[in-house]
């Protein structure tokens, strides 16, 4: 249910402004760590998932908080331990469970030299901050007695969060919060921050280098037990045929084929935030009579690589009144999930027969769907887009009599005009009116595959929903050009990246906000829109919902 902040940021731009004002550290440029081989070190730098971590120094500045069993903790009771310290929402459904599994196979990697490492949780979610939620998190991971999650009242959290430099906020409904990973030394010293990623087939990678930064700083420098590449693994695409074992027994084929597919990727954990088991179950209506009704065939994905156990899974599927008919695949080393984009459990996803991305439904954030409402989107997601021209008579009679703010819109079509004052300015009128902002510059592929998209959308919605064009990093000649190959039904304004980053801290084009009729900034949909059916399901979820 939460986001990161700077999840997709490599590094630390500014370790100033990460650490705290209560951390007196500083970058260094030598650390007294396993270091891997050389290769080893050339494939971590051009690893994109994998944060190598800085080395840095100073006091970590102690605190005290209460764990998953209500017992006060304080940081220093463990002086003589290397601590690994990790800043988790208790009802993350995205990174989080991927680094706290990274946390504990690394103990795991050290051999009986993990008896010396202490691993620390600190709750970064400013709405779960009771004892309930760091042990809800605690047992639905398996991780009850394997380390201390802490948890306070949330006066005592923010002082901890301004130490270590952490961010956690509520935006638009989900907690955005800074990934950071302390390793603290057995004197309480800082020697490495890490700021881990969003990437499933990477867990075992950052298993080994949190334990190698744990064991440089242990009493003969234990050996880590880990042969494994820190080159980037490749990942299983929607493109890619791949044979995946099935729960139960037998496989499951996944990739290309001769007509769509429905996958929903879980895991078990899910259940600490959502009726997961209810939900499975539920979806065996859809999947039973999806045949009959010309449906794409659901497959279920669990993501065994950060299960607690290999037994969780049988453990919930025996919990259920009656075997689901659906098949269950099982991906035990990422590379699926992360090839099939999964930014969140559970995540829904129609693939076309030939592995294109038509559909996708976060349900932590959108809620579970009916079957009806299910069978909608899909509906909506394989039609063919219909086309639009500038001159369209349909998309004219549609726009008629369009409320006067929009109607000038309209009347705009397909100009680049003004600037990022002027932009700003537009939004500002626009009040009373939800707004859909596209990102776009010429030069982008992506951008040029989805304008039909919003053009289309522009026209269905285009009586009740404003929408606007922000041209960036572009040469104004090039935008019009594409302008007038690529028809929409609404203007576009030149605007530099630095002065959209003020709305938003989007990671290129194309992006696109919504904005609410109070000019609020509700929902950021990061690159292309691949459907129609998505992008319409995105306006009518996030600014027609009233």
């Amino acid at each position: 249910m939460s986001r990161t902040l700077g999840a997709q940021t490599r590094r630390p731009v500014v370790l100033g402004v990460l650490l705290g004002a209560g951390v007196a550290a500083l970058v260094v440029g030598a650390l007294a760590f396993t270091r891997p081989s050389p290769s080893q070190t050339a494939a971590l730098a051009s690893n994109p998932t994998l944060d190598p971590g800085t080395p840095i120094r100073g006091a970590a500045p102690n605190f005290t908080l209460r764990d998953q069993f209500g017992r006060a903790v304080s940081l220093s009771a463990f002086r003589g331990k290397v601590v690994i310290l990790a800043f988790n929402d208790p009802q993350c459904t995205t990174i989080c469970p991927l680094t706290t599994t990274a946390m504990v196979k690394a103990k795991r990697l050290l051999g009986p030299a993990g008896a010396q490492v202490e691993l620390l949780g600190v709750g970064a979610n400013p709405a779960a901050t009771e004892t309930r939620w760091v042990r809800a998190y605690s047992q639905a991971h398996g991780m009850m007695h394997a380390w201390h999650f802490l948890n306070g009242p949330l006066p005592r959290l923010k002082r901890v969060w301004r130490a270590y430099g952490i961010e956690a906020q509520i935006v638009a409904g989900q907690v955005d919060h800074t990934p950071a990973v302390y390793v603290i030394d057995t004197q309480g010293k800082l020697s490495r921050l890490f700021m881990t990623q969003m990437s499933y087939s990477s867990v075992g990678q950052l298993a080994s280098l949190f334990a190698r930064a744990a064991a440089s700083l242990l009493p003969g420098h234990p050996l880590v037990r880990s042969a494994v590449s820190y080159s980037q693994i490749p990942l299983i695409e929607p493109t890619t045929s791949v044979t995946l074992p099935r729960a139960g027994g037998g496989s499951v084929r996944l990739g290309p084929g001769a007509k769509p597919r429905l996958i929903l990727f879980f895991d078990t954990w899910d259940s600490e935030v959502t009726g997961l088991a209810r939900e499975l179950e539920a979806l065996d209506a859809y999947a039973e009579s999806a045949g009959r009704e010309g449906l794409p065939a659901l497959t279920a994905v669990d993501e065994a690589s950060v299960e607690p156990s290999p037994a969780a899974l049988p453990r919930l599927l025996r919990s259920l009144p009656h075997p689901l008919s659906y098949p269950i695949a099982i991906d035990s080393s990422g590379r699926l999930a992360d090839g099939y984009r999964v930014q969140d459990e559970p995540y829904l996803e129609l693939i076309s027969p030939s592995g294109g991305f038509l559909w996708y439904h976060d349900v932590s954030t959108g809620g579970w769907l009916t079957r009806a409402a299910l069978v909608s989107q899909i509906h909506a997601a394989l039609a063919p887009a219909p086309s639009f021209t500038e001159t369209s008579a349909d998309a004219r009679q549609q726009l008629a009599s369009s409320p006067p703010a929009l109607a000038e819109l309209h009347r705009q079509a397909g100009q680049l005009i003004g600037s990022e004052s002027a932009l700003a300015a537009r939004l500002r009128g626009l009040h009373g009116y939800p707004v859909v902002l596209n990102v776009w510059a010429s030069w982008c592929g992506p951008c040029r595959a989805e304008f039909p998209l919003l053009a289309n959308a522009s026209v269905t919605y285009g009586r009740r929903v404003a929408f606007l064009g922000a041209d960036t990093e572009d040469q104004a000649a090039n935008a019009r050009s594409f302008l007038a190959d690529h028809h929409v039904a609404y203007p576009s304004y030149e605007a530099s990246t630095e002065a959209l980053s003020s709305l938003v801290a989007f990671e290129g084009v194309p992006t696109t906000m919504f904005f609410d009729r109070e000019g609020k900034l509700v929902h950021v949909h990061s690159g292309q829109y691949e459907a129609q059916g998505t992008l319409d399901h995105d306006i009518e979820s996030y600014v027609l919902q009233d």
